[in-house]
C-alpha cells in the first residue's frame, strides 16, 4: 500500500491518485463505496478496496487552518549521523538495555563479559521483569552527572519495555538522543521580506566586486529600507545570521568575483556538464611552462630557460609527445607538436629492447615497415578533442586551421580556470618532483626557493635535456602505476598508460593513420602574392627566388579566384627567414623553397628570425639607407648579428650581462632555426646542384672578430689575476758579479758554462 499508517476516509479528505487531486465528497460506508471529485468538477464512484490497494495513492494534508502543518519529509536517519563521541554513549546505551533482556551487556552468552551474567539479571534465576525493575533502579543510584552523561537519567521500566522490541541498528537509533539529528527548522527572522531582500542582494553581488558580509548586510538594510518602509529595523536579522542564512542556501562560496560569473554563464548555457573520456586521443590537453631547470645552448655555451609544451592524453594520462623550445613556443611550435602525437616515436641511441613497442594488437615489425625505423613505446593517435588554455599561440588562426586539417576539434578552457586542464597543470608538478629536481641547474618553483647560483650549476644543454625527458617518459611514467586516475571499469586493478593504451586497443583496435609529409608546409602562415618577373616574390620585406619561377607558366597572374584572385600562395616558417616555401600548382605533392636573394649562392649564413628581419628592416628605414641589391642588404644584417660582441661591448670594455642577452638571442635564433630544419620532410638533393662551398668571406671576418674578443678577454683576466702582485725584473750583470769577489776560483764541481762567464768577465 502506498500510504502509510491509518487511512481516514472522510468526506472532505483530500488524496492523489496518478498526481491528480481528488476529494471525497460522499463516504457510503454500508455499501463499501465512495464519491471523488477533481478541480475540474469530473466526479467517480469508486470501492473502499480499490482506493485501499491503489498503487499512487497519496494523502494530502488537512486544508483545515487551525491543524498544526505537517512537519517538512526528510530522509531517516542513520548511524552515520552521529559523531564518534555520540556513537560510544549510545552504544552504553543499547548496552544496558541488552543486559536487562538477556541478562549479558553484548545481547548474547556466547558474548559474555568477564563476571556477566550478574546476581540480578542471571536469566537462570531471574524472570525478565525483576531484570526490568532492577535496572530501573540501577539507573536511578547512578549520580546525577554521570547518568546525564551516559543518558541514563530517564530509563525507567516503561522504557525498556518499549526498547524490548528493536535490535541492531534500530535498537541503536531509538537509544540514541534525537536532539542530536533533530530537523532543521531554520530561522524565524528569515521573513518573506527578509527573503526578497537576500535574493536582490545576491544577484547585485554577481556584477560587482567581491564584498564584504558587512557591505552585503548593509545593501539588505537598504533594500528593505527602500521596498517596505513599514518593516521594523529591529527585525532585520544580523550580519552573522546573514552569513549563515546566506552559506545555507548558496553555499560556501569563496570564489574569485570572475571566476564566479563565468561559471553561472556556463550553468545558464548549459556547457558546465561532466565528459566521461573513454577511449584514447578523445581529448588531448596541451599547456606550456618554463621549465624550471637552466640549460646551456650548444653554440656560446650560456645558460639559458627553456619552454616545455606538454601534450597529454585525458584517457590513459600518457604522455605521447612534448617540445623543448629557447624562447616561449608560437604556433608552429605547437602544430608540430600535435604532428608528433600522430608519429610514431623512434628509437634512439642508448634505448634498449624493453623501451621498443610492447603493444600485442600491432606488431612492432609492422608499424617499422611503415615508418622505416624501430618504433619506441610510446602511444601514437590522431587526437579528436584538443583542449588549450587562451595563450596567444593557441589562438592563433594558422595553429587553427592545422586542427582543422588534422580534423579535430577545438575545445578551449574558460579563462584562467586550471581545473578546465587540471590533469596536464598537475603533470608539470610531477615532472618537477620525479625529474627535474635531481637535475643540476633547478630554479626550484620560487624566487625565494632558489640556489645560490643555478646558472653557474646549469651542466645541460638542450639536445640533452630533450633525450633525458624522452628517455624518462617512455622507461618511467608510461609504466608508472596509476593511482586516483585508475580507469572505473577495473576497481581493485593495477594500470599504467601502457596498460590503458593496450586496453583500449584489444576493445576498439588501432589505427594506424599518420600524416603526410606535407603537413608541415601546410601549418604556415600563407601570404598572397605576386611573381615579379626577375626578382621572385616579396615576403615581409624580403625578396625570395628560386629558378623555377622563370618558367613561362608563372610569368602571368594566378588562375586563383575569389578574395586573393590572380595571387599565388607562399608559406614562411617564422622560425628560419632564409627561406620560404612555394606549393606547386601542377603537382600538389611538390614543392619549393625559395631562398632569400641576400644569400650567398653557395654558402651559408647564420640563422635569423622574424625578430631579426624586422629589426633589419627597421634600421634600414629608420637610416634612409638605399638598398640597391639584396646582397648590401646582407651586409647590414651581418652588422646587426655582429652586435653580440661590438667593440664597446666587449667584456673587457663592458659588463658582461649586457653581452649576454644578445649571446642568448643570437642562439633562440640558431636553435629555432635548427627545430624548423628538424620539422621540415627531408628532400633529396639534385643531381646537378654543386655541394655548399666554404663560409663567406664577410662571415669568416665576423668569426675572427669573436676570437680576438675571446684572447681580449682572457688577457683581461690575466692582467686581473697580477693586478696584487708587482713584477720582479731579473738582475743586471754587474748585480750578478758584486755578489761574490771576482778573483776566487770556481770549485771543481762548477760547470763550464761559469768558467766561461768569468773568464769574459776578467
Amino acid at each position: 500500500m502506498a500510504a502509510r499508517g491509518l487511512l481516514q476516509i472522510a468526506p472532505g479528505r483530500r488524496v492523489k491518485l496518478n498526481g491528480v487531486e481528488w476529494t471525497i465528497e460522499d463516504v457510503q460506508g454500508h455499501l463499501g463505496r465512495l464519491s471523488l471529485m477533481d478541480g475540474d468538477g469530473r466526479a467517480e464512484t469508486r470501492s473502499f478496496r480499490w482506493l485501499i490497494n491503489h498503487a499512487d495513492l497519496r494523502l494530502l494534508p488537512q486544508a483545515d487552518a487551525s491543524r498544526r502543518p505537517a512537519p517538512a519529509s526528510r530522509q531517516p536517519r542513520t548511524l552515520a549521523d552521529l559523531t564518534g563521541d555520540q556513537l560510544e554513549r549510545t552504544r552504553l546505551r543499547v548496552a544496558h538495555v541488552l543486559e536487562a533482556e538477556t541478562g549479558f551487556r553484548e545481547g548474547h552468552p556466547a558474548r559474555a563479559l568477564p563476571g556477566e551474567p550478574r546476581p540480578a539479571y542471571d536469566p537462570d534465576r531471574t524472570t525478565l521483569t525483576q531484570r526490568r525493575h532492577a535496572k530501573a533502579a540501577e539507573t536511578k543510584a547512578i549520580p546525577r552527572p554521570e547518568a546525564v552523561r551516559c543518558g541514563l537519567q530517564h530509563l525507567s521500566y516503561r522504557t525498556l519495555e518499549r526498547l524490548s522490541g528493536l535490535s541492531g541498528d534500530s535498537l541503536m537509533l531509538a537509544c540514541a538522543d534525537g536532539r542530536w539529528t533533530r530537523r532543521l527548522s531554520g530561522h524565524r527572522s528569515i521573513t518573506e521580506e527578509v527573503r526578497e531582500a537576500i535574493f536582490a542582494v545576491k544577484a547585485e553581488c554577481r556584477e560587482r566586486a567581491n564584498l564584504s558580509w558587512a557591505a552585503k548586510h548593509r545593501l539588505m538594510h537598504q533594500y528593505i529600507h527602500e521596498r517596505f518602509p513599514a518593516f521594523p529595523t529591529e527585525k532585520v536579522p544580523s550580519r552573522w545570521t546573514l552569513a549563515h542564512v546566506w552559506q545555507e542556501w548558496f553555499g560556501p562560496g569563496g570564489a574569485r568575483a570572475r571566476y564566479a560569473r563565468t561559471a553561472e554563464a556556463a550553468a545558464e548555457a548549459a556547457v558546465s556538464g561532466r565528459m566521461v573520456v573513454h577511449r584514447p586521443g578523445q581529448v588531448l590537453v596541451l599547456d606550456s611552462t618554463p621549465m624550471p631547470v637552466k640549460l646551456r645552448e650548444t653554440v656560446f655555451g650560456d645558460a639559458v630557460t627553456a619552454t616545455l609544451t606538454l601534450a597529454l592524453d585525458l584517457y590513459t594520462h600518457g604522455l605521447p609527445a612534448f617540445r623543448l623550445t629557447l624562447q616561449s613556443d608560437t604556433s608552429v611550435d605547437v602544430a608540430m607538436l600535435l604532428r608528433d602525437v600522430m608519429v610514431p616515436l623512434p628509437m634512439r641511441d642508448g634505448w634498449g629492447e624493453d623501451m621498443e613497442w610492447p603493444y600485442a594488437g600491432v606488431p612492432a615489425d609492422v608499424i617499422a615497415e611503415f615508418t622505416g625505423h624501430k618504433v619506441a613505446a610510446l602511444p601514437f593517435f590522431a587526437p579528436e578533442t584538443v583542449t588549450t588554455d587562451h595563450g596567444g599561440p593557441y589562438k592563433n588562426h594558422d595553429l587553427v586551421e592545422a586542427e582543422q586539417e588534422i580534423g579535430c576539434r577545438i575545445l578551449p578552457a574558460r579563462v584562467l580556470r586550471q581545473t578546465d586542464k587540471f590533469a596536464v597543470e598537475r603533470q608539470f608538478l610531477t615532472l618537477q618532483t620525479m625529474l627535474f629536481e635531481h637535475l643540476l641547474g633547478f630554479t626550484g618553483g620560487d624566487v625565494a626557493d632558489r640556489g645560490a647560483d643555478p646558472e653557474r650549476d646549469a651542466s645541460l644543454t638542450l639536445t640533452q635535456a630533450e633525450h633525458i625527458i624522452a628517455t624518462w617518459i617512455v622507461r618511467v611514467w608510461q609504466n608508472r602505476k596509476l593511482g586516483e586516475y585508475a580507469p572505473s571499469w577495473a576497481p581493485g586493478e593495477d594500470h599504467s598508460p601502457n596498460t590503458l593504451f593496450a586496453a583500449a586497443m584489444e576493445q576498439g583496435g588501432f589505427d594506424l593513420d599518420f600524416p603526410e609529409p606535407s603537413f608541415y608546409y601546410k601549418v604556415l602562415r600563407k601570404h598572397h602574392v605576386k611573381i615579379h618577373p626577375r626578382r621572385g616574390v616579396k615576403i615581409l620585406g624580403l625578396w625570395y627566388h628560386h629558378p623555377v619561377l622563370d618558367e613561362p607558366r608563372f610569368l602571368q597572374p594566378s588562375a586563383r579566384g575569389g578574395k586573393h584572385a590572380g595571387t599565388w600562395v607562399v608559406r614562411s616558417d617564422r622560425r628560419d627567414r632564409r627561406q620560404v616555401f612555394f606549393q606547386d600548382p601542377a603537382d600538389h605533392e611538390t614543392w619549393h623553397t625559395l631562398r632569400w636573394r641576400g644569400l650567398p649562392p653557395e654558402g651559408e649564413v647564420p640563422a635569423f628570425s622574424d625578430k631579426t628581419a624586422d629589426a633589419l628592416l627597421t634600421h634600414v628605414k629608420a637610416n634612409n639607407i638605399k638598398i640597391h641589391s639584396e646582397s648590401e642588404l646582407l651586409e647590414h644584417l651581418l652588422e646587426i648579428l655582429g652586435s653580440v660582441t661590438p667593440v664597446d661591448q666587449w667584456p673587457s670594455q663592458a659588463k658582461k650581462k649586457a653581452g649576454k642577452k644578445q649571446r642568448i638571442a643570437h642562439a633562440r635564433e640558431i636553435a629555432r632555426a635548427q627545430a624548423a630544419a628538424a620539422d621540415r620532410p627531408t628532400t633529396p638533393r639534385p643531381a646537378d646542384e654543386p655541394a655548399p662551398a666554404e663560409m663567406p668571406a664577410v662571415w669568416a671576418e665576423h668569426a675572427r672578430t669573436i676570437d680576438r674578443a675571446i684572447d681580449a678577454d682572457r688577457r683581461r683576466r690575466r692582467e686581473e689575476a697580477l693586478a696584487g702582485t708587482r713584477p720582479v725584473a731579473p738582475a743586471t750583470l754587474h748585480e750578478a758579479l758584486n755578489r761574490r769577489p771576482m778573483f776566487r776560483l770556481p770549485p771543481p764541481e762548477s760547470s763550464e758554462a761559469d768558467t766561461t762567464v768569468r773568464e769574459d768577465a776578467t
